[in-house]
């Protein structure tokens, strides 16, 4: 994969997870704020004010995610970002960090409406 492609990949689903949670928020699902600057979103959870950092490492073509439960990989296969370590899938790694630290049930799905 090219860096081009790389970087419409990851803005792409950057883009999916933040409209994701923005929808949750609206509708009263989760009490969160999302705050982007460039590559990197910031997830707050306003009832605790914990946060989860999801970024994107162009030279090594990965999204990265920081939360409370660990600092975690994932790389581009297909149409799926898996992690680096265990093979778990992006958004559904990423729901379970987000219920544990937000107090919601969430399914994140990049396709959400």
């Amino acid at each position: 994969m090219t860096e081009s492609e790389f970087l419409v990949a990851a803005e792409a689903t950057l883009g999916a997870l933040e409209a994701a949670l923005e929808r949750a928020n609206d509708k009263d699902e989760i009490d969160v704020e999302c705050s982007r600057r460039g590559n990197v979103l910031e997830i707050e959870f306003i009832d605790n004010g914990s946060k989860i950092i999801v970024n994107s490492q162009a030279p090594m073509q990965e999204l990265w995610i920081a939360a409370k439960s660990g600092g975690f990989h994932y790389k581009l296969h297909g149409n799926v970002w898996r992690n680096t370590r265990d093979d778990s899938e992006f958004f559904s790694a990423l729901s379970a960090m987000v219920n544990e630290q937000g107090g919601a049930a969430l399914e994140l799905r990049p396709d959400a409406d």
